[in-house]
């Protein structure tokens, strides 16, 4: 490929090609992204499937199979719940641990962590015999997932040269979204493998981690990562083969410095509290809330028994969220194409949208015509199912992906994982908490769950439309002077640089 320069106006030019080296880096650790994919699919899946529920919920199991049973309320189960959310809550504590490797052994290792932990759980659930293992199980699942989401996204933004950088990092959320499809088309078929087809649903999130395992023992370290541990010739070889060019002088002399002013910065988090650090950090967070609060989760969690709540049959369900998966795939990669040509902002705005008019329309539908003991009409439900593929739609190419994009591309080189480890742990947080609540809050507010997330999606649209800065195209060390410092409101906590501020703290513990 022809090689490109970029250059950021004030630093010198980052020459540097696009190779097959670092499409394949990032193919392979992506596969973070299918575990954490393939974990969110599955299980809305198992829950749904009769065996399953015979032999851990048989309450659950009889108000399914009684007719008169309120739609909105008969998977309603706090153990059912925590069956799925307990993985988000493990993988919010494995995100901070998951920081400080990612910074004293670097972010290859820290996968490799989160590839075992998640084959560990996957084993477990497998194998459970009671709630007990079964919990364990999610929670190993949670902590690879952690361990995952915290060193995909940011493998993939230091690897990759500004101008794919976007297309790159949503790698990671097109494995997501394929390990969601994926979750669904095993779901359909192990729903007929009685009595033991849920266990194998579960054990086959086993098969990713082995892949994303053994295929890291091929990719390299980052640079970032390599210089910030002082391994200099290392890094600026591994730099040199990365961007397919010997003259990559320019961009690691820009890499040293940020390492020697993220050096500087012995306490990563404490300097997330500074006023130099709140954009990216306030932007990073609400970003990660404002993802789960769309409902998105809570529609992939739960699709199976959503559609089978609109009068689907549990084959039939299951083949919708196949459906709807395939429709996450390809509308992301509609991201991958645009993300480096429209940028990020006008994906996120058009999004807010869509996603505003499907889920009011969504709401007004179920409001209207399902009351608790009847079902829709089967043309009802194909529009619910169609407004709900628009959903996704709208969702993947925006939301989805940069909501794990900008946070990874915009805190600087000294707090860049402890950052990052903040939106991880907010992202799963909210998942958590959407996860632990859909089933209930669908049974006391019905309908109108789907105009609360309608609201979230109004305020996101205003907060991304203020506040949300464009970052196309800029080096990941230049976003502080090209980004923060021109906008109209961030600019204001700029007030002294990071060198400065980073000096400051040096004199500080000095005396």
């Amino acid at each position: 490929m022809p090689a490109v320069v970029v250059s950021d106006g004030n630093a010198p030019a980052f020459e540097g090609r696009t190779t097959f080296y670092v499409i394949l880096c990032g193919i392979i650790a992506a596969f973070g992204g299918f575990i954490f994919g393939f974990d969110n699919g599955i299980s809305g899946g198992v829950i749904a499937m009769d065996d399953f529920l015979k032999e851990f919920f048989p309450i659950i199991y009889e108000k399914k199979k009684n007719a008169h049973e309120d739609n909105y309320c008969k998977f309603n189960d706090v153990y059912l719940q925590l069956f799925t959310s307990s993985l988000y809550l493990a993988a919010l504590v494995a995100s901070f641990i998951a920081s400080k490797v990612c910074s004293s052994f670097g972010r290859k290792p820290t996968m490799q962590i989160g590839s075992m932990m998640a084959l560990l759980g996957a084993a477990m659930t497998a194998g459970g015999k009671n709630m007990g293992m079964l919990i364990l199980g999610r929670i190993g699942l949670g902590f690879g997932v952690g361990f995952a989401n915290q060193a995909v996204p940011l493998f993939l933004s230091e690897i990759a040269h500004s101008k794919i950088r976007g297309s790159l990092n949503i790698l990671f959320q097109l494995f997501v979204t394929i390990g969601i499809v994926v979750a669904s088309l095993v779901n359909y078929f192990c729903e007929g493998l009685h009595p033991n087809g849920w266990r194998v649903a579960l054990g086959i999130a086993g098969v990713p981690a082995v892949i994303l395992f053994f295929g890291s023992l091929l990719i390299t370290e980052t640079p970032t990562s390599l210089i910030e541990r002082e391994k200099f010739e290392q890094g600026k070889q591994t730099l040199k083969k990365i961007r397919g060019v010997d003259n990559v002088d320019p961009e690691y002399d820009s890499l040293v410095h940020a390492s020697h002013v993220a050096k500087q910065v012995k306490a990563p988090f404490k300097k997330l509290m500074k006023p130099v650090s709140r954009p990216p950090l306030i932007i990073s967070v609400c970003l990660q809330v404002f993802q789960q609060f769309t409902g998105i989760n809570a529609i992939i969690f739960y699709a199976p028994v959503l559609f089978q709540t609109v009068g689907f049959k549990s084959n039939a369900s299951l083949l919708s969220a196949v459906i709807t998966g395939l429709v996450n795939v390809f509308s992301t990669l509609v991201s991958v194409y645009l993300v480096d040509r429209a940028g990020r902002r006008i994906l996120l705005l058009q999004a807010c949208v869509q996603m505003f008019i499907t889920q009011g329309i969504i709401g007004a539908i179920m409001m209207a015509k399902l009351t608790p003991t009847s079902t829709l009409s089967a043309t009802e439900g194909i529009i619910v199912v169609i407004l709900v593929c628009l959903f996704i739609m709208s969702f993947a190419w925006s939301w989805g992906p940069l909501g794990w994009l900008i946070p990874s591309e915009t805190f600087p080189l000294e707090t860049r994982t402890a950052g990052f480890s903040c939106a991880v742990s907010m992202n799963m947080l909210c998942t958590f908490i959407i996860a632990q609540s859909f089933l209930s809050m669908l049974c006391t507010m019905h309908a109108g769950i789907f105009f609360f997330f309608a609201a979230w999606i109004l305020v996101m649209g205003i907060f991304a439309y203020f506040l949300v800065p464009e970052t196309k195209g800029v080096p990941i060390d230049s976003i502080a002077e090209r980004v923060w410092k021109q906008h109209w409101f961030w600019k204001r906590y700029m007030v002294h640089d990071y060198a400065n501020d980073s000096h400051d703290d040096e004199m500080n513990e000095g005396t």
